[in-house]
């Protein structure tokens, strides 16, 4: 029976995690509560690492994203691994491999990581200090996930529903941009199955298919069941608007694609849920917690 601890106490993932995983033996721990050092460990088979400073903002120092992304999480490694904990799984995050730029191609598990904001930065150094701990008796499973949506979700995702509730009209009509996407019961059954396989390595973990964002609008306002009319705006205005405002025009118009085809031959898995089935369960879940 494997037993499992989860850092990061009544997270997004972790409580989904603790409510759909095919485990049953799982407990959860605040890592602002307690200090890795006086965590007992030796009553666990794996650990599942989710404690994070997650979003960019300015008013945080890049020292403070290093403190708790890398050296807080290499400390909780280095105590389960002495306690005889056999695996570590970290959730990271594409933006390890840095800005997208479509004359690359898709990114892969292979690809190379150029971080450039101190959230990526910091994931990617405890990457790399997490894989010198591997060894025979220690699996490390890293596992990167562009945008998490389901149940409870917040930050862009819940911003674009209710983006698309209170407005009828929306110039998002000719997106031709294509963005990878994780339900978080996919990500769910990712975790799992790197458990029971326990791999170590670099995991994507992402739905079956990727999206434009008139794709994703379209499908949340018909889980709305709200009406929406779409407008194509003037490529040259999303061209300039990228300049003028980057970060917004490239969350709606820009690409962000990944390749996930070396993780499920090595898992021999599928994602058990579609794009559209697991949004329209987030959009379920988003109007019962109305």
């Amino acid at each position: 029976m494997v037993k499992i601890l989860v850092t990061g106490k009544n997270s997004f993932v972790g409580k989904n995690f603790i409510k759909q995983s095919k485990y049953d033996q799982i407990d959860e721990i605040s890592l602002i509560e307690n200090k890795p050092e006086e965590i007992n460990f030796s009553d666990y088979d794996v650990v599942l690492h989710l404690v994070a400073i997650v979003h960019q903002s300015k008013q945080i120092e890049e020292k403070e994203y290093f403190r708790v992304n890398r050296d807080l999480c290499l400390r909780t490694a280095q105590e389960a691994k002495k306690a005889g904990v056999k695996q570590f799984v970290f959730l990271s995050t594409v933006k390890v491999y840095g800005s997208y730029n479509p004359e690359i191609g898709t990114w892969n598990e292979s690809s190379i990581c150029e971080p450039d904001d101190s959230y990526g930065k910091s994931k990617f150094a405890a990457e790399k200090e997490l894989e010198k701990l591997v060894d025979k008796d220690f699996t490390v499973s890293i596992v990167r996930t562009p945008l998490v949506y389901g149940e409870d979700v917040k930050a862009n995702m819940l911003s674009l529903i209710n983006l698309v509730e209170k407005f009828p009209i929306l110039p998002l009509g000719n997106s031709n941009n294509r963005r990878s996407f994780t339900s978080v019961q996919n990500l769910v059954a990712f975790i799992d199955r790197i458990i029971e396989k326990r791999l170590s390595g670099v995991f994507i973990a992402k739905d079956n298919r990727d999206l434009s964002t008139t794709e994703l609008v379209t499908y949340i306002s018909k889980f709305l069941k709200k009406k929406l009319f779409l407008l194509s705006i003037p490529r040259f205005i999303i061209y300039f608007g990228k300049r003028i405002y980057p970060k917004i025009f490239d969350r709606l118009y820009g690409s962000l694609e990944f390749e996930n085809k070396e993780t499920l031959e090595r898992l021999d898995f599928s994602p058990p849920l579609s794009i559209d089935e697991g949004l329209r369960k987030m959009i379920k879940a988003y109007q019962k917690n109305k």
